[in-house]
């Protein structure tokens, strides 16, 4: 009988399980899709149950393969979408209201109002972000001050806060297990990063109460027992999802930076035990913690990347399947002067304007098809190009990227993103950092993996991309992107 471990991906447009073996290697996965819904203009929210839902199928399925070819299962792992946020009642299991994804823009306006009563400064200084309906903090206040009831019941201490991954643990553990690791935690905008607990004035200001919230673990730790499957499986790894693809990529020295292209994308430098202010709108966050002791990074963030190709497939229709993009990328010598700015739920870094809206500039009659998927996938190499433009401008100049997520299939998008940020790229052989980077803090937990050096060993290089491009096409294309941009922002 051999050992493996499950992966839980929650995802923002997906659930999937995946089983590792003992050295990193996919035996199977299993995904559902669900449905987004959005109620208003810059509102994105999913159903709590078709998350439940999905997780638990794709798990079952998972199970069964494991069960099937006679594996051990020695642990559970979890990643999850950042950030989206859910309020349950502790008695009955049952969310007051929908989960408000990471995405979602509705709480903008009082996002500026809390900025008046805590400089952006102070919040930095204890949080390591910045006033933005982004993060979880004020999804919580707005549901508890939105949802009939539920101020009431928060005060009767009758109420459970948490990010997906707490949600998912509470369900998995039927309800004798509410937790969070500390990847997750640095996300609400109600965590102290240096303190390593909640934050009494930031609770404060958001009016969350502290009872509703969960325990902190390390990423490895004791996460409860999951029994819904006929035997009993430790929880024993969980990490926000950038942060396990961080760990998947193998990102353990200071410098080490990796970029992850999904629904969003999201760059991780590691910055070891120093926590790094950025003067430049960049966050300070968790990168893991492990046996208390805490390995901080400087992240950017982008709301949209992969969401675009989608918008391109489900909305605009013009292309069929998202490997589409690399064909037409390739059927022209230019971009003709064509730019999106998808700014479709707001800019996040480094200009974290919630409300502007995406544009799409320099058409002519001859625009075709062509022209705007390649301006969309383009738009992902510029945005990332403006987080490391943010990061010089703090002092930090990486000299090697390493990428994953699905969008690094296409490599056209990563041969242009090299030339674009005038290093080399490194894709993996496996492309399922996120889901690994769970795993692997799980067989650690499961005594599998030594330590994270194991990871380093596990690792395996794929494709290396070296920058091809000159220097008067890259600063002609970055000047039009500066000045699309330019055209969106409201601040």
């Amino acid at each position: 009988m051999s050992t493996v471990i499950l992966s839980i991906d929650q995802g923002t447009t997906s659930s999937r399980t995946l089983v590792f073996s003992p050295r990193g290697r996919i035996l199977f996965t299993a995904q559902e899709e669900f449905p987004q819904i959005y109620p208003q203009d810059g509102w994105v929210e999913h159903d709590p149950e078709t998350i439940w839902d999905t997780v638990f199928k794709t798990l079952k399925k998972a199970w069964q393969f494991a069960e099937e070819n006679d594996h051990d299962i020695a642990g559970i792992g979890i990643t999850n979408q950042r950030e989206t946020t859910l309020v349950w009642n502790k008695e009955t299991g049952d969310c007051l209201y929908n989960a408000i994804v990471w995405q979602d823009r509705r709480t903008a306006a009082a996002c500026r109002e809390m900025a008046k009563k805590m400089p952006a400064e102070e919040l930095n200084a204890k949080s390591g972000l910045i006033h933005d309906p982004y993060f979880s903090g004020s999804k919580i206040a707005w549901i508890l001050d939105n949802v009939d009831g539920a101020r009431d019941l928060a005060k009767a201490e009758k109420l459970a806060f948490g990010t997906v991954d707490c949600f998912l643990i509470w369900r998995l553990t039927e309800g004798k297990t509410h937790a969070t690791d500390a990847t997750n935690a640095s996300r609400t905008n109600l965590f102290n990063i240096h303190t390593q607990e909640w934050d009494e004035a930031l609770l404060e200001l958001f009016d969350v109460p502290r009872s509703g919230l969960p325990e902190v673990k390390d990423c490895v730790d004791d996460f409860g027992t999951c029994s819904l499957l006929g035997k009993d499986i430790p929880i024993l790894g969980v990490a926000g999802d950038q942060q396990a693809a961080a760990i998947g990529q193998a990102c353990f020295e200071e410098g080490d930076i990796k970029s992850t292209y999904g629904t969003g994308c999201f760059v991780i430098l590691n910055t070891g035990e120093t926590c790094v202010t950025s003067e430049n709108r960049l966050l300070s966050t968790i990168c893991y913690r492990l046996d208390g002791k805490v390995t901080y990074a400087l992240e950017g963030s982008i709301f949209i990347a992969g969401a675009a190709v989608q918008w391109l497939r489900d909305e605009v229709k013009i292309i069929d399947h998202a490997k589409d993009t690399e064909k037409l990328c390739r059927s022209l010598d230019s971009n003709k002067g064509v730019y999106l700015v998808p700014a479709f739920t707001g800019l996040g870094a480094p200009h974290w304007d919630p409300d502007a809206r995406g544009g799409l500039f320099g058409l002519t009659r001859d625009t075709g098809r062509a022209e705007i998927v390649r301006a969309t996938i383009e738009s992902v190499c510029y945005q990332t190009y403006d987080l490391f433009k943010a990061m010089a401008q703090d002092g930090v100049k990486p000299k090697i990227l390493r990428v994953d997520g699905g969008m690094v299939a296409n490599d056209w998008m990563v041969q242009y993103l090299a030339g674009v940020l005038n290093i080399p790229v490194e894709r993996p052989k496996v492309l399922e950092t996120t889901a690994f980077g769970a795993a692997a803090l799980a067989a650690i937990g499961a005594g599998l993996f030594p330590s994270l050096e194991t990871i380093k060993d596990v690792w395996t290089l794929d494709t290396d991309f070296e920058p091809d491009m000159d220097t008067k096409t890259r600063e002609s294309v970055l000047a039009g992107w500066k000045a699309s941009v330019q055209k969106v922002l409201t601040d």
